[in-house]
Parts: C-alpha cells; sequence; structure tokens
C-alpha cells in the first residue's frame, strides 16, 4: 500500500519494534513459567499474529519478518510433531545462516541486498558502502549461527534462552552501533535547497 505520494507505508518505528521483538520478549517471558514447549507454542502464536498486523497496517510484509516467522513456524511445529525442542533451538541457527547466505552471496555478485532490504531505514550511502555493510553482516551471522550452535548444544535449555536474551540481543545491539559509526564514512549528503 502506497501514501499519498506513491511511497510504500511504512510502520510506525514504535510499532515496527513491538512487531519485530514482541515475539522474541513473549518466548523469553513464557518460558520460565510455561517450558520450552509452551513458550514455542506462543512464540508462534505471536509471531503469526505480528505479520498479520503488519499486513492489516501497511498490505505488505517486509522480508525479515516474513523469514523469520516462516521459520519459527516451521520449526516450532517439528519441535511439537516430533517433541523434540532441538528443532526450536536450531532455529536462529537457520535464521543466521540464510541471512549470512543472501547477503555474502548477493555480494558476491555485486548486488548489496542489504541495501534492498534496509535501504529506506538507514541514512544513504554510496553502492561501496553497501557493499561494505553487506559483507560486515553477512559475516556477523556467520559468527551468530555458529555462536548459536555452540551454546545450544554444550549447555543446558536454561542457559540457551537465558544467553539468547542476554548475549545475543547484546552482542547484535553493539555491533549494529560499531557499524552505524562507520556507516558515515560512505554516506551520501542530502542536498540543501535553499531559500531565495
Amino acid at each position: 500500500m502506497a501514501d499519498k505520494d506513491g511511497n510504500e507505508k511504512e510502520l510506525p518505528p514504535k510499532l515496527k519494534f513491538v512487531l519485530e521483538m514482541g515475539p522474541l520478549i513473549v518466548f523469553f517471558g513464557s518460558y520460565f513459567s510455561l517450558g520450552i514447549y509452551g513458550a514455542t507454542g506462543i512464540f508462534m502464536v505471536v509471531s503469526t499474529i505480528s505479520v498479520i498486523t503488519c499486513w492489516v497496517k501497511i498490505r505488505r510484509i517486509p522480508a525479515n519478518l516474513a523469514l523469520t516467522t516462516v521459520i519459527i513456524v516451521l520449526f516450532g511445529g517439528l519441535t511439537f510433531y516430533f517433541q523434540d525442542d532441538r528443532f526450536i533451538k536450531m532455529k536462529p541457527t537457520i535464521i543466521y545462516s540464510l541471512f549470512a547466505v543472501m547477503l555474502l552471496g548477493g555480494a558476491a555478485i555485486k548486488r548489496p541486498l542489504l541495501k534492498l532490504v534496509l535501504g529506506n531505514a538507514l541514512p544513504p550511502m554510496t553502492e561501496q558502502g553497501w557493499m561494505v555493510q553487506s559483507i560486515r553482516w553477512g559475516l556477523f551471522f556467520v559468527a551468530m549461527a555458529a555462536l548459536n550452535e555452540f551454546v545450544w548444544r554444550n549447555s543446558s535449555t536454561d542457559f540457551w534462552v537465558s544467553f539468547k536474551l542476554i548475549g545475543f540481543i547484546p552482542i547484535t545491539m553493539a555491533f549494529a552501533v560499531i557499524q552505524i559509526r562507520g556507516m558515515s564514512r560512505y554516506a551520501i549528503e542530502k542536498p540543501t535547497t535553499e531559500s531565495t
């Protein structure tokens, strides 16, 4: 859906944050009272509600939200079907790996896919800047996939859930802050209009 100027409608920043982070927060909040299966079920439901809300608000679903929700529902379903919590623990690895393949694969063919995903959310950059950021985020997602595999295979479920909250989220935020500071090198100055 487009606005009156023909631009695609965007979610308000606060709602966007709620729709993207809400399911994860609910998962953490419900795990210690409902266990891994109860939290996984709620995770699936709230993720689906986020997608529906996004569609109702702007009549489209961002690719990253759609992909993440499909994987949550798929691996959550496998968790219930096989009664095996390893599937939901592998979910972050799959998501991180897919993002890494897309970003690094795009960089390999000289297409900075990060620009397609986050172009409207970040300051304008040169093509070289988008390429650098695509490669950096691609490598970051490779590292995060490996870290998730190491943590869930070598620790308890309680520790894995806690580490998702106090480990993965702060690491991602810190990396994002570092990258935002580095983007200034490739920023494109917006032209200023002088009044006459």
